[in-house]
């Protein structure tokens, strides 16, 4: 089907580091190339290094019918906001086609009368990328609709956890994480050219599949012509908001105020109200009953002396945001226990995003990552797919490539009885020999990583099949579970979808496998 792609090196078992960094800066490559690809034919959209971000999809414009088929039509039972129907801007949960789950804001039109100004403030938002936030991944501006589309947070907010829980309230260290990772998405949005924050609140502290503290980013947009900044109660809104109704950056930390107020109260307890129970009493008659005194008093005490600064009068008597972060940081007793259990919950975990139309066994699997069913689709179609990669003339048939055969013939043997490192060795000599280029040899060497817990090895052999033979669905399959063992889900689905619509078309020019 095609040559090897000169640019790579046989697959070496054991490459010289030089030679493996260049190997690993070609395959980031291609990959890089690939999702462009991909996202071109999807929509119109601008890519964004992931920094620290992590594996977030570029921002993107989405149509109306792709948020209505993802919403069940914007159905009531979709709907996720903490007031329910009755908040003023819904908010929606849904799922996209690829099966990511996403949060869908919906303004009314009269809050964004100009399209032009909406798209642009979410363009702005949409640039940022962090792990303390939930990030903006697109917009939609069609005719009267303004709807917003970010990350979707799976495990309630802030103020269900403080305020509405069930079974146990948060424990003291993860109250004190919460506190710490608002305060870096903060100071990261700040530094990012974005220091307003509108309406800052308990409720706007999100929580992942993983348990951690996300804040949203829906905050992030400027408030439209109606002005209103603040929509919760006038007790806790800046006092300069109340005497000008302006907001700046420090009215942002006057907001986290009332949030570490939560934190230690476990309750809603109007600013002007809890200074005055610390002046009159102690700085320890705020704390949650529900803690049970299960928490440090020198922790406590720092954190009442933090939130009194926040609440100060006058903006310029505030800290700043990197005040705020060196502030918290010694307080962090338990930074390396999972969020999800010092919240109580189970761990949200959920299987790849896999295309919507049928898969075929090896897709199958692969979505699965199921690497048993691999190994036994590969066994059963033996050397099919090598079918016109080499073309040798009867002169070629020498000794040596008798000898070559026979190796793989080992390698094949090894590998139907799974031993996978016999195998890796076996196939290893076959490529290095170079005699025959063989895309199936790598794909099963693949697998052979993939059963040795050699996630990144597996990658580059599946890549090189796919350089071998560049429309082969096995190659895009096997780097699918490749990435999905290296945690890089968003490439994962984008290689799925790739092998599938080469099934596809294969199946349509009567070359299905």
């Amino acid at each position: 089907m095609g040559a090897c792609c000169s640019s790579l090196p046989p697959g070496n078992h054991h490459p010289e580091p030089a030679a493996d960094d260049e190997q690993n800066h070609h395959h980031h490559n291609l990959r890089l190339n690939h999702r462009r690809r991909r996202r071109r034919q999807k929509r119109r959209s601008f890519s964004l290094g992931a920094g620290e971000g992590g594996e977030v999809p570029a921002f993107a414009e989405f149509s109306l019918e792709e948020l209505k088929a993802a919403t069940n039509g914007f159905g009531a039972e979709s709907i996720v906001s903490e007031s329910g129907d009755k908040a003023p801007n819904l908010v929606y949960k849904g799922r996209l086609q690829n099966r990511r789950w996403i949060a869908v804001k919906k303004f009314a039109r009269t809050a964004w009368p100009d399209p032009k100004q909406f798209a642009e403030e979410a363009l702005g938002v949409g640039k940022l990328r962090h792990r303390r936030l939930a990030n903006l991944i697109g917009y939609c501006c069609d005719g009267d609709n303004r709807l917003l589309v970010a990350e979707y947070m799976p495990n309630d907010t802030l103020a269900k956890h403080l305020f509405h829980w069930e079974s146990q309230t948060i424990e003291w260290a993860m109250r004190l994480k919460v506190a710490i990772y608002i305060a870096e998405a903060l100071e990261y949005c700040s530094s990012e050219g974005r220091p307003l924050y509108h309406d800052l609140n308990a409720y706007r502290v999100l929580f992942d599949e993983a348990g951690d503290p996300c804040l949203s980013c829906f905050g992030l947009m400027k408030n439209s012509r109606d002005g209103k900044s603040y929509s919760t109660n006038l007790a806790y809104t800046p006092p300069e908001y109340l005497r000008n109704g302006r907001v700046m950056p420090e009215s942002m930390i006057f907001s986290f105020g009332t949030i570490l107020l939560d934190l230690l109260s476990g309750k809603h307890i109007p600013p002007s109200h809890a200074l005055d129970m610390i002046r009159v009493r102690n700085s320890l008659a705020l704390m949650d009953s529900h803690l049970e005194g299960n928490f440090s008093k020198e922790e406590a005490t720092a954190l009442v002396d933090l939130a009194c600064q926040c609440l100060q009068y006058e903006p310029r008597d505030r800290p700043n945001r990197k005040q705020l972060v060196s502030t918290l940081a010694p307080l962090q007793s338990k930074s390396e226990m999972p969020s999800y259990v010092m919240l109580g919950i189970q761990k949200h975990e959920e299987a790849p995003a896999t295309p919507q139309h049928p898969l075929s066994p090896m897709g199958e699997a692969c979505s699965r990552i199921d690497l048993t069913a691999i190994h036994q689709i590969l066994v059963t179609t033996h050397y099919r797919d090598d079918e016109g990669t080499n073309e040798l003339s009867f002169q070629e048939w020498t000794q040596q490539m008798k000898d070559i055969l026979e190796v793989r013939k080992r390698g094949d043997c090894t590998f139907r009885c799974k031993d996978f490192k016999a195998a890796i060795d076996c196939y290893s000599q076959f490529i290095d020999a170079g005699t025959i280029v063989s895309p199936t040899v790598y794909v099963r060497r693949s697998l052979c990583h993939l059963m040795c817990d050699q996630p990144d090895a597996a990658l580059r052999d599946a890549m090189q099949a796919q350089c071998i033979y560049p429309d082969w669905p096995t190659a895009f399959y096997m780097q699918a579970v490749a990435l999905a063992k290296l945690n890089m889900q968003s490439d994962a689905m984008d290689m799925l979808h790739e092998a599938t619509s080469l099934e596809e078309k294969m199946q349509k020019d009567g070359k299905a496998p």
